[in-house]
């Protein structure tokens, strides 16, 4: 059984992309990384950024 931390949140396509293309594929990667290095990626809004940090949060984890 794979946990939420094992996969990303539904994003946008292009904002799940972005994350792809920098190798991230799971949540628990996110855990540490500096928000502002994620705003950098091609495809990744402020609407993304605060999905991601809110799944995060779940899991007492933060972006950097």
């Amino acid at each position: 059984m794979t946990s939420p931390l094992d996969t990303l949140p539904k994003i946008s396509a292009p904002a799940t992309r972005a994350l792809n293309a920098a190798g991230y594929v799971a949540l628990r990667q996110l855990a540490d990384v500096p928000r502002a290095e994620l705003a950098k990626l091609h495809g990744m809004g402020p609407k993304a950024l605060g999905i991601l940090e809110a799944a995060l949060e779940q899991h007492n984890l933060r972006l950097g």
